[in-house]
């Protein structure tokens, strides 16, 4: 029996139902129920936890492909809404026997003992930027592809580009538009290549990018990280909208970690051991970490487009930015051999990099020593 007078909810949702276990203060043994996903459905979720319960109502469910929808919708009806984490669930190892039913009670108990971890939801209009810059990563990724698709199918016929050493430029692009099969199988095949290569290219979403991260809340922490060498502004709203509100990481080991740049450890009595980086949390930002730490490798300059990015920027930004670059290019030549660079040279240069990032973009965050 709770003894503080709180409901605890825990909620099993999927797209087309809702699977709720309600941990009342009486009875002990709690009431289960199933609803559908839609406004009315939830509606009447709501109404029903609030007329059950005697007091407070708590509610979670595992963070999934459903979104943050349901959260949103409960906490507007004046209920409390968790998003957690399903990762961090606790597992027992012994348990054979799954079902919506008791993934539901599960998250209702373990909820009630904190032994869960919350997800921090982003706002609307956070989420929305932030899918329009993993939008533009996926046309990215499709242009990438069909460009394979269509010069490995060009190889097999035999047909190479020899005007230039520059590919999928005006040039290339306008010798393509030019060829043509005699066999009408081989050019329909091209056709379809050719118009998969064409399709991505007239989605360009850098611009609208751009736009966006001009306006308010986002243009202050762009222009911020504008100043960093290797970040520009589509790099820069793509961490803005990725990580959405750096206030959660009270430091910047945290936010290390959040985006899995620690190394793992499973270390036990006297022996120690310690492995290549976790990768576990955002891959985006990762990966954009990796890449701007890439351009640390150079010596430290100001190029003429660095030098206009950090225009009528905080001398307190300005100052870390520097010593960053600094840092960074000095790791990278200590840290190289003979022109090669282990990958862990990267990573660590990465993680440095995350540390003067939330230096910037925390409002707690200390100046910079030195």
């Amino acid at each position: 029996m709770s003894a503080d007078g709180i409901t605890w909810v825990g909620m099993d949702a999927h797209k087309n139902s809702i699977k709720v276990a309600a941990l009342l203060p009486e009875p002990a043994e709690g009431v289960e129920w199933s609803e559908d996903t839609t406004p009315e459905a939830v509606r009447r979720l709501g109404r029903r936890l609030q007329r059950v319960a005697p007091g407070e109502v708590r509610c979670c469910y595992e963070a999934g492909p459903t979104g943050y929808a349901l959260q949103r919708q409960l906490r507007a009806l004046g209920v409390g809404c968790t998003v957690i984490a399903p990762s961090l669930t606790p597992v027992k190892p012994g348990v054979r026997i799954k079902t919506d039913r008791r993934d539901a009670r599960k998250l209702a108990e373990l909820f009630r003992a904190g032994l869960l971890t919350e997800v921090h939801p982003p706002s609307e209009s956070d989420e929305a930027l932030r899918d329009l810059c993993r939008c533009r990563d996926d046309v990215r990724v499709d242009l990438l592809r069909a460009r394979h698709r269509l010069s490995k199918f060009l190889l097999r016929r035999h047909c190479i580009y020899r005007q230039s050493k520059h590919h999928w430029g005006s040039r290339h692009l306008a010798w393509l538009e030019q060829l043509r099969f005699d066999d009408p199988v081989s050019q329909a095949t091209f056709d379809s290549y050719f118009l998969a290569v064409q399709q991505p290219e007239e989605r360009q979403l850098d611009a609208r990018l751009a736009e966006f991260g001009a306006q308010d809340p986002y243009r202050e922490p762009v222009g911020w990280l504008r100043c960093f060498q290797g970040i520009d502004t589509v790099t820069a709203v793509c961490l803005v909208a990725e990580l959405h509100d750096f206030r959660r990481f009270h430091s910047p080991r945290q936010l290390m970690a959040y985006v899995g740049l620690v190394p793992s450890e499973s270390s036990s009595g006297e022996h120690e051991r310690r492995g290549s980086i976790t990768k576990s949390g955002n891959r985006h930002v990762r990966r954009l970490l990796v890449e701007a730490a890439w351009h640390h490798r150079h010596r430290p300059a100001l190029s003429a487009p660095l030098r206009a990015r950090r225009e009528g920027q905080p001398a307190r930004v300005l100052a870390i930015a520097d010593r960053a670059q600094e840092r960074l290019c000095a790791r990278y030549r200590r840290m190289s051999e003979n022109g090669k660079v282990h990958p862990k040279t990267i990573v660590a240069m990465a993680r440095e990099l995350t540390g003067y990032l939330w230096a910037v973009l925390h409002p707690a965050a200390a100046p910079p020593r030195g």
